[in-house]
Formats: C-alpha cells, sequence, structure tokens
C-alpha cells in the first residue's frame, strides 16, 4: 500500500511543478487536464503526509519517554503516544478507502426491478414490502423515486415493480441489494400458523445514459398495443402501451402505464438503455476476471443474497453471514444502512486487496 503511496505523492509533486511551468499555463487543455488530475490525487496525499506527521511525532514522543525521569512527563508523554496511535490508525484506514478502485458506475442514478418469485400470495405480498423498503430508504437519504412501471396482485402485493431512484450515489448503495430474497413467517392466508418460506428477486441496474448505449433503430422490434387494467377512460380504447424488442438480444421491456404512447416508449427505452448496459458491464466483468488472478469483485449476485426471518427478528445477509435485528426497522428503511455498510465495508476490503495483488504479479 505505501509503495501505491508514495509513487501517488510523485505524481502529485509533478503535476505541481507542470503547473507552475509557464509552457504548460499556455495550454489551458493541458492546464484543465492537469488541474483534475491534481484535485483528485490532492486529499489522498494530504492524508499521506498527514499520516507521517503522526509517525515522526509517535517516534519523537517515544524516544522523550525513553529519556523522561519524572512520573508526570512521562504519563504526558504516555497520553501523547496514545493520541498519535489513534490519529495515525484513523489516516491509515482513510489511506486504504481512498486506494479502493472506485467503481465508475457509483455516482449513477438506478432502476430497480422487484418481482415476486416463488410462493404465490405470499411471495407477492413479500416483494411489496421489498420495493416499500427500498422506496423509504430512498426517501430518507433525499432520493428521488419515479416509478416506471407496477403490476399489483391480490391482498395488496405486487407481482412486479420497476423504478427509478435519482441522486447522486445511490449505485454505490443499491448495487448490493441484486439477488433472491427469501421471507420466512406465517402467511396472512396460513389459517393452521405454519412457517412459509417465499421469494422476490430484486435487480439492480445502473441507468444509463444515452451516449453511453448506442442503440440502432433497425435492430428494434416496437409493438402498440391497447393498455389493460386500470388506467382511466383510454384504457382498451386507444394502442397506447408499448412493446420494445431488442432484436440483437432479446431482450423485452413493455410499458402501459401512461396514457400517451410516446411517454411508454420513452420509458421503456430508458429500460432498455439500462439492461444493455448491465449486460455490456457483465460481459466486461467476466472477461477482465479470466485474465486476473484475484477478482476485483467478491459480492456477486448469487442466489439467496439474504433471508429475512419473522419469528426470530432476524435478518442475515448470506453473502458475508451478517446477522442483525430489528426486522421491522430493517423493512421500513432506517435498519437497511446496517447492511449495506458493512457490504460496502467488506466490497472494498476485496478490491483493495485485489488491487494490490495485480500490482505485486
Amino acid at each position: 500500500m505505501f509503495e501505491r503511496l508514495d509513487q501517488i505523492e510523485q505524481a502529485y509533486t509533478a503535476i505541481e511543478r507542470q503547473l507552475a511551468d509557464p509552457e504548460v499555463l499556455a495550454d489551458q487543455a493541458r492546464v484543465i487536464e492537469l488541474s483534475k488530475r491534481h484535485a483528485e490525487l490532492g486529499p489522498v496525499v494530504r492524508s499521506y503526509r498527514a499520516w507521517r506527521a503522526a509517525g515522526e511525532d509517535l517516534t519523537a514522543a517515544r524516544q522523550l519517554l525513553r529519556e523522561e525521569r519524572s512520573a508526570d512527563g512521562r504519563a504526558l508523554l504516555d497520553e501523547e503516544i496514545t493520541s498519535a496511535q489513534a490519529r495515525q490508525a484513523e489516516l491509515e484506514g482513510e489511506l486504504r478507502r481512498a486506494l479502493v478502485p472506485k467503481d465508475p458506475n457509483d455516482d449513477k442514478d438506478v432502476i430497480v426491478e422487484v418481482r415476486a418469485g416463488t410462493g404465490g400470495d405470499e411471495a407477492a405480498l413479500f416483494a411489496g414490502d421489498l420495493y416499500r423498503m427500498y422506496t423509504r430508504w430512498a426517501e430518507q437519504h433525499g432520493y428521488r423515486v419515479e416509478v416506471l412501471s407496477e403490476s399489483a396482485s391480490d391482498l395488496e402485493g405486487i407481482k412486479e415493480a420497476v423504478f427509478a431512484v435519482k441522486g447522486r450515489g445511490a449505485w454505490s448503495r443499491l448495487k448490493y441489494e441484486a439477488g433472491v430474497h427469501r421471507v420466512q413467517r406465517v402467511p396472512v392466508t396460513e389459517s393452521q400458523g405454519r412457517i412459509h418460506t417465499s421469494a422476490a428477486g430484486v435487480n439492480v441496474l445502473p441507468e444509463a445514459d444515452p451516449v453511453e448505449v448506442t442503440i440502432d433503430d433497425r435492430d428494434l422490434k416496437v409493438d402498440v398495443y391497447r393498455s389493460t387494467g386500470p388506467g382511466g377512460q383510454s384504457v382498451n380504447t386507444t394502442d397506447s402501451a408499448v412493446r420494445v424488442t431488442h432484436l440483437p438480444t432479446g431482450i423485452v421491456v413493455a410499458m402501459q402505464d401512461e396514457k400517451s404512447q410516446i411517454q411508454n416508449r420513452e420509458k421503456a427505452m430508458r429500460v432498455l438503455r439500462a439492461r444493455l448496459l448491465e449486460r455490456a458491464l457483465s460481459e466486461q466483468q467476466a472477461q477482465l476476471a479470466a485474465e486476473r488472478r484475484s477478482q476485483v469483485r467478491s459480492l456477486d449476485r448469487s442466489e439467496r443474497v439474504r433471508t429475512y426471518n419473522f419469528p426470530q427478528d432476524r435478518v442475515t445477509d448470506h453473502r458475508i453471514g451478517l446477522s442483525v435485528g430489528d426486522l421491522p426497522g430493517v423493512l421500513e428503511g432506517r435498519g437497511l444502512d446496517r447492511i449495506i455498510d458493512e457490504l460496502a465495508a467488506r466490497d472494498a476490503e476485496a478490491a483493495l486487496a485485489a488491487a494490490g495483488a495485480e500490482a505485486s504479479a
């Protein structure tokens, strides 16, 4: 780690010299490029220099302690040593986090898809619980939620919900939620009081900008048809529903929530772009994983990522073996961060270890 920090500091110093060079200053584009890189490296270099300074203070205090004879003086030096050790440990943690390779999608908005799985009505109720959990969590963190599509089931559950969570850093937090979520509880439809296990699937996609994913209109098959279900007077009277098929990949997106065919097509294209981006990123990640000695991401989207056990008031994330209590609080959104924080920390540790392995290979 410290070899990398030395290299970063050397690069930072070199950039400072270039920014003081009159010839470089005459090139505005070069100045902008160097200034951006200088700003990116600055926090890491400052933390590294502060870490070194804390180490120097620690060495000096230990030397003085060896020479100090008075009890009061030794007590003061002990306090100084303890403080310097704590400061150095804190700065080392900051440096490790700063060196974690950044996910280029972390600042993106996301599209979340929640679908009922096995378990009939109970699975649909649980899918509805997850849908509310994510929307409440988003609102508590100041994110904006935009519902793109929702298909209700009986008993106030949902068969499927697709919604966007908009705000800086949405992907960096919600990307860990993808996978199969299970619930163990007594369903409202169970008269014998038996515990059932049901499941719902969650997919989280970074929302793609139009410039990131190029879609050729010739690769699209667009079908229009009449909407079904609630929706007002236009339902079953106009061909406003839209089904978009991306022929090269076979991805199909259907939207019918809006009264306007144009609006439904725009929503369908947003979801299609997000799915195509995720497909491209997954293919790229698989290719890199085959070439690298260690994978950067250890938290994959394996099945059964989490279980919500109502009788034991416990939520368990199986990827990291973490269990937390207050299941109602988790489903209200306010307790979800405890799990996300630990997942993010483990992912950062794995990414840093993989980056270190690559650097030494």
